[in-house]
Parts: C-alpha cells; sequence; structure tokens
C-alpha cells in the first residue's frame, strides 16, 4: 500500500511538473513586452555605450539626390510571398541616415533576425559595390497596408531616425511626425535625442486587421521598452504601452511628443508667396478634466516667431492633446505638390491617469518650409529617479477633422462678423442650431419614401 501511495504521488508531481513544462514553452517562452522592458531595465544598469558607426565612405557622402536613387524593391517585402495583410520594407543606410537598427520578426516563440541584403535594393545611377557591405543593417522601416485600395498596399507607418515615426490614415499625405521622448527640449543645457536600437514585428495572421511592433529605446540618459499596436483606417490608431528607466536626472521629460511645421497661414500672412497658407498643423488642442464645469478645451494657434517661443498649459488631469490641422480646404494652401489640406493632425490620449503635470509648446523660427520648427509634449510633474520603472499608455490618432472642415465651409466659422465676445456667442450659437435642424431635415428627407 505504500508503495502505492508512492507511485501515485510520483506520477502527480510528474503530471505537474509536465503541465508547468507546458506552459512555459506555450506561454512564458513567447515574445512580449517584458522580454523588451528587462532589456531596457539591463541597458540602465550599464553606462550608456553610442553605436559604432562605421559605414562605407561612398554611404556617407552620398547627399539628398543620390540617396533617393537609393529604394528596396517592393517585390522583395517582408510577407509578400505569404500575401499577408501588411508588408514590411526597409530603409538604407546612408547621406544623414548614419544609425542602424536591429530588425526582428517574432513567429509563435521564434524571434528572427531580418538580414540586410543587398539585392533587395535598386541602387538607381549609382555605381557602387555593395557587395562589400556584409552585415550593414538598415536605417529604419516601413509598414504597407491596403488602406486605401485592396489591390495596392500604401505606407502606414514608417519608422526613420532617433524615435521619429509617423503614420497615415485613408486619404492622408504624410505631414507632422511623432517621437517615442523628448529630453531637455526646454530647460536642460543641451535636447537629447533618444534613438530606438532594435525592433521586433510580429508576423500577422492572414487575417490580421493590426500589427504589434515593439522597440528598444536608449540614449546618455535614458533606457525604455514600446509596444505599438497599429490599427490602420479612415483615422489610423497607434496604441502605445511604454516603460522607462532613466540612467541620470534630466530636466524636462516629455512624453508623446509631437513635431511639426508651421510658415505661415491665415493668422501670419506672408508677402510674395502665393500659397495662402503653408503648414503641417494651424494649432495646439489641448482636453483637461480642470475646470469649474468637469472639463476645459483649450486651442493656440500657431505661429512662426521671429525668437524661440515657449507656452506652458499646466492640467491636473489631461484627458488629451494634439497638434492639429483644421483647415482642410484646398483653396487654403493652393499647392498641388505638397497637398497640405491632407496632412493629418495627431492626436493623443492618455490610457489611464498622467497624473499633474503641463503640455509644453516650443515655436522656433524658420525661414523654409523644409524645417520642423514647432514641438508639442507632455511633461509630467513629477520625473522618475534613476533606475525607477516609469510606465504610461496612450492612444495616439492620426486623423483629419471632416467635422471642423464642415462647420468652416458651411457656416463660415472663420470669419465672425464681429470682435465681441457676446456678438460672437450669439453668432456661433445661431449658426450651430441651424447646421443642427438642417442636417434633422436633410435625415428626414432621405429616410422618407419617394
Amino acid at each position: 500500500m505504500a508503495k502505492l501511495l508512492i507511485r501515485l504521488a510520483a506520477a502527480r508531481v510528474g503530471l505537474a511538473c509536465t503541465a508547468l513544462l507546458v506552459g512555459y514553452v506555450g506561454g512564458a517562452l513567447a515574445f512580449g513586452f517584458d522580454d523588451v522592458a528587462e532589456k531596457a531595465r539591463q541597458l540602465a544598469a550599464k553606462p550608456y555605450a553610442a553605436a559604432r558607426v562605421d559605414l562605407p565612405a561612398e554611404l556617407k557622402n552620398l547627399g539628398y539626390d543620390r540617396y533617393r536613387e537609393i529604394r528596396f524593391d517592393p517585390q522583395k517585402a517582408q510577407w509578400r510571398g505569404q500575401a499577408l495583410p501588411f508588408e514590411l520594407t526597409f530603409f538604407h543606410l546612408g547621406d544623414l541616415h548614419t544609425q542602424p537598427v536591429s530588425i526582428n520578426e517574432v513567429v509563435e516563440q521564434n524571434v528572427r533576425r531580418i538580414a540586410f541584403d543587398r539585392r533587395d535594393f535598386d541602387y538607381g545611377k549609382n555605381r557602387f559595390a555593395p557587395e562589400r557591405w556584409a552585415g550593414l543593417g538598415f536605417a529604419g522601416f516601413r509598414v504597407h497596408y491596403a488602406l486605401n485600395s485592396p489591390d495596392y498596399k500604401d505606407e502606414l507607418v514608417a519608422f526613420l531616425d532617433a524615435s521619429y515615426f509617423r503614420a497615415l490614415g485613408q486619404g492622408q499625405r504624410y505631414g507632422l511626425s511623432a517621437r517615442a521622448l523628448a529630453i531637455d527640449t526646454v530647460g536642460g543645457q543641451r535636447e537629447e535625442f533618444p534613438r530606438f536600437v532594435e525592433f521586433w514585428v510580429e508576423r500577422p495572421a492572414p487575417a490580421a486587421t493590426q500589427l504589434v511592433i515593439w522597440a528598444l529605446l536608449d540614449s546618455p540618459r535614458s533606457t525604455g521598452a514600446y509596444r505599438f499596436t497599429l490599427q490602420p483606417g479612415e483615422d489610423t490608431v497607434a496604441d502605445v504601452q511604454a516603460r522607462l528607466y532613466l540612467r541620470a536626472g534630466v530636466a524636462t521629460l516629455g512624453l508623446a511628443p509631437l513635431t511639426s511645421k508651421f510658415l505661415h497661414g491665415e493668422n501670419q500672412p506672408r508677402p510674395g508667396d502665393f500659397r495662402p497658407e503653408v503648414h503641417d498643423s494651424d494649432g495646439l488642442m489641448i482636453a483637461t478634466g480642470d475646470g469649474a464645469g468637469g472639463g476645459e478645451w483649450l486651442w493656440r494657434p500657431l505661429i512662426n516667431p521671429s525668437r524661440p517661443l515657449v507656452s506652458s498649459f499646466a492640467a491636473h488631469e489631461l484627458k488629451g492633446f494634439g497638434l492639429m490641422q483644421r483647415d482642410r480646404s484646398f483653396a487654403s494652401y493652393q499647392d498641388t505638390e505638397a497637398r497640405y489640406d491632407r496632412r493629418p493632425s495627431a492626436w493623443i490620449t492618455p490610457q489611464g491617469s498622467w497624473g499633474p503635470g503641463r503640455v509644453e509648446l516650443l515655436q522656433l523660427p524658420t525661414s523654409v518650409e523644409t524645417n520642423d520648427n514647432v514641438v508639442a509634449y507632455w511633461v509630467p510633474e513629477r520625473a522618475p529617479a534613476p533606475g525607477e520603472p516609469f510606465d504610461f499608455a496612450y492612444r495616439m490618432r492620426w486623423q483629419i477633422e471632416l467635422a471642423f472642415k464642415r462647420l468652416k465651409s458651411l457656416l463660415h466659422l472663420d470669419r465672425l462678423p464681429t470682435r465681441t465676445e457676446a456678438g460672437s456667442r450669439s453668432w456661433l450659437y445661431a449658426h450651430l442650431i441651424m447646421l443642427l435642424l438642417t442636417q434633422d431635415i436633410c435625415q428626414d428627407f432621405l429616410e422618407s419614401s419617394p
């Protein structure tokens, strides 16, 4: 009897160990956010080591036009052969893009490095000997998706240089950019640009409608783990999960930074330019939980200042902020190539409470439209201590504000007939009531029988 009990106990232990082993292989080994966060934690415990850059001389001295001759062959796109809904193409190193990043594919429990292959690129008119560039790496990558037509995979998002990325919704053109983190943009001795050093991209399922990307961030005073869940559509949405570690203290820790451009607009005309407006964004919008009514909306028009201009907007509870492109009429820009009327707004919505802090807006003077001169980000009231994990999450929406376009075009909201507050309120309320009544009448007409 004693021997039987011992055998039964041993069998139970064996089954338990087998279950634990199966669970470990099936679950705990699967790659995820915690794996990247652990890499960030270990990296933060070590002194910063700048990446060694040893580019071939012909790539260092390319220049803009020759770099543009280098194009990735779309037939070699990642997952093209599997006919999956998303595809990846890659940016070549060269010219200003000198920092290589590692890019990996995640398939269930397996992580595979995506290797550079010169045969995947068309070098155009350039005369190189790329067979000597073994192990060169990539500068960044693009994600493609059938955004506007089922017959063609458009660019959806691009990650290139430092921690910059930008995305598109349906019918949009690239405009403003986002970053993972801003350090000492204002208030410190010198701005620091953390950069993504490694990416992991999950291979999508055949019917997937979203794509998951993990990224490892590094800089002299920070490391971080990021998870992006991209959901393409009329408005493309990116859900971002992040965990930061600081190696040392910072003066200004900027979360969810947005970078844009404002050269001139209806509030600041520029004589001599046939285009009435040239900008990727025309204002900063902020929503808070502050105020007597339980919430407050703020709008700050952008300008091209004569000297650097910093504005700060304190809030106990942030509901959202964004750099917005609200004027959607082509006539406002009259640029058939740049199509500023199709450039998206970007709106940040915190997931969970971010606590008290401030939205900071930096505007820089510029005389050329190729320069980004606007930055906005959230600064928490308390930055984490060095080595302390700092978690936050947010939703980023790349959008076109069609509702505002309708209001401006139908009600001429950009032309108030009076400058007094009482007169403007009365005029605005009357036009909004007229719009609502008109919509109800039109809807009744459409739903009625012929």
